[in-house]
């Protein structure tokens, strides 16, 4: 990085003021030739300027010398480079741009842009450039002003910048942030021009807004026109973790290795999002491989194969590498580490251990603890069924106990028969605070009805569903086969080779009957039906027609992995217990909560999910 060099000072009778004084062209040079100046520095050559030179007003040279100040301060001290803004007498829009920049760039300033921006607009003789657009636009994109985004864009289009790669680039990285995919795939469709940038701003775009099939079909598309970096491989890679598609996510990691280019500063973000990648899509044996060739880690990469481990139910690697982080690496852990460690203790139901870890996060390491830290160990005491503990935790806690933790005292105080009151109680507390927004405390409200046989309140609820047009959320299960991701939903009849499925699954039901099972109807529906009625309808469930395409078109020995949406159910768990032991298979399930590995009838969960 260049460094400014001292300025000499001389009495200000000595000085001219004239251009061509040997002071000013000095200042000149330094202003217009240096990479970078430090706020002292400038402060100096500003002062200096007072001194000597003619007002702004009077001399274009000083107004010139004004505006190379301000490039230099905008993004240091923000009030200083306002200061400079307003003693220039006549800004043009290189001068208004930098100042929308600096706003753009500031912590807490950036509705200050726009403002700007308007104030620019105002201007008789100047008009916005296609400089201007995108810091405008990178400030309503943070903000979520999709109005004032809207209106950038359209001065995008009246000054003749819709062909501008940049400006283009910009509206896309907008309306994604808003949410807005359909506006964001319209502008990359029209662009004459794209460049990387615009392809990976489409494709995290994607990604964020949870179209992860799109995604890599974006990607795909792009592949012939440009080598991908650093930001389109993240993208890529989360967009494996989202759909659990692990062949493209060892195709990704193979492709890093050979051909990608991956700048120094992106090679820990990379090897992160690997590590997170091959947590979630089941193979923490290649999380570990990925963790131990990284020649260095931050407190994220440490996070990720910590709550790998606990979504995998190895809790004793979660706490091994919890130790190791601080004593190997000498690194603090933070908020996320320490949800690491509480769901490892929740996953495997070690009420004790997951206390002293929170004590350990308050009382060592000073912490304050997250809601969501607050979350993981109220979860745990109340699946242990100490439900008093974690209401006593609720009680004390210095923030308002979200939905997540309400829900969660729900599921599990309905589970016991003693707490069936307090399960209803705090069920319609859920209901009154979700509003008419969400299905899901109706449907924990009727689940809790169901526990006491209660049918016809179950009725009333399911009625009230209904007349607000709430469903429950649909059962959703996919499996990748080949490098293929299959789809399918409860009672799912549209996949190409439904009747083989169903044919199969009869097939399968008949062999684990011989050997032992017998349906556990303790989760079936929440209507008052005979066993054969419920029977029917868990036969129907989404992961059972996934392992059933799995078996029938992998390969021989070769482990199935299901991925679903919901958390699985007691029948589904069992059935697949007997499955991986009478076809003698892996079954790697990951629902909603963790991972499930079935081997040999045994699940890693030890049935305690």
């Amino acid at each position: 990085m260049a460094t400014s060099p001292v300025l000499i000072t001389s009495p200000t009778g000595e000085l001219s003021t004239a251009v061509g004084h040997p002071l000013h062209r000095r200042i000149r040079h330094i202003l217009t030739q240096s990479a970078t100046v430090s706020l002292p520095h400038l402060k100096q050559i500003h002062a200096q300027v007072l001194r000597t030179a003619p007002p702004p007003h009077q001399s274009p040279e000083t107004s010139f010398l004004y505006s190379r100040l301000l490039h230099f301060s905008s993004l240091q001290d923000l009030f200083y480079s306002l200061q400079l803004f307003r003693q220039i007498p006549y800004p043009n829009t290189f001068t208004y741009n930098t100042v929308i920049r600096a706003y753009a760039h500031s912590k807490d300033h950036k509705k200050q842009a726009f403002s700007l921006f308007l104030e620019l607009l105002e201007q008789e003789s100047l008009l916005p450039d296609k400089h201007t657009f995108p810091f405008v636009l990178k400030a309503c994109a943070y903000l979520f002003a999709l109005g004032e985004g809207k209106q950038t864009h359209a001065h995008v289009l009246k000054h003749g910048c819709d062909s501008d790669v940049y400006a283009n680039n910009s509206l896309i990285h907008f309306y994604a942030s808003c949410g807005q995919l359909e506006s964001a795939r319209k502008v990359f469709d029209k662009m004459p021009e794209r460049s990387l940038v615009s392809w990976n701003a489409l494709i995290d775009a994607l990604v964020q807004l949870g179209e992860f099939e799109e995604a890599l079909r974006t990607f795909v598309e792009m592949m012939p026109s440009f080598e991908p970096d650093g930001y389109t491989v993240q993208s890529v890679i989360d967009a494996c973790t989202g759909l659990g598609a692990l062949s493209m996510g060892m195709w990704t990691h193979a492709y890093v290795l050979k051909k990608c280019d991956i700048d120094p500063k992106f090679d820990v973000l990379v090897k992160n999002s690997l590590i997170e990648m091959y947590c979630k899509c089941g193979s923490m044996r290649m999380a570990q491989q990925v963790f131990q060739g990284m020649t260095r880690r931050d407190v994220n990469s440490w996070n990720a194969l910590i709550l790998g481990f606990a979504v995998h139910g190895e809790a004793e690697s979660a706490f091994e590498h919890f130790d190791r982080m601080i004593h190997e690496d000498k690194l603090t852990p933070n908020s996320i580490t320490f949800v690491g460690v509480l769901s490892a203790c929740n996953h495997r139901g070690l009420a004790d251990e997951g206390r002293r870890y929170f004590d350990i996060m308050v009382n060592e390491y000073n912490m304050e603890p997250e809601l969501q830290n607050y979350g993981c160990l109220i979860d745990l005491l109340a699946r242990k069924g100490r439900i008093n503990e974690a209401l006593d935790i609720v009680s004390s806690m210095p923030m308002k106990p979200d939905d997540v933790i309400w829900r969660s005292l729900v599921d599990a105080s309905c589970k016991q028969s003693d707490c069936l009151e307090l399960s209803e109680e705090m069920a319609k507390r859920l209901v009154a605070n979700e509003g008419s927004g969400s299905s899901e405390a109706y449907v924990l409200l009727s689940r809790v009805f169901a526990s006491a046989n209660r049918w016809n309140e179950v009725g009333l609820i399911r009625k009230l569903m209904s007349d607000k047009g709430f469903g429950k959320e649909p059962g959703c299960s996919s499996v990748e086969i080949n490098g293929i991701v299959h789809e399918f939903f409860a009672g799912d009849t549209t996949h190409p080779q439904s009747k083989q499925i169903y044919q199969f699954l009869d097939k399968i039901e008949e062999r684990l009957k011989i050997a032992g099972y017998v349906h556990d109807f303790s989760q079936a529906p929440l209507v008052d039906e005979d066993h054969e009625g419920k029977g029917n309808s868990l036969r129907l469930h989404s992961e059972r027609l996934a392992i059933a395409y799995g078996l029938l078109n992998s390969k021989p020995g070769a482990p199935v992995r299901v991925f679903k949406n919901l958390r699985v159910c007691k029948d589904c768990h069992n059935f697949s217990k007997f499955v991986s032991k009478i076809f003698n298979v892996e079954i790697i399930m990951r629902d909603r909560l963790r991972f499930h590995c079935f081997r040999d009838g045994l699940c890693s969960c030890m049935d305690f999910w």
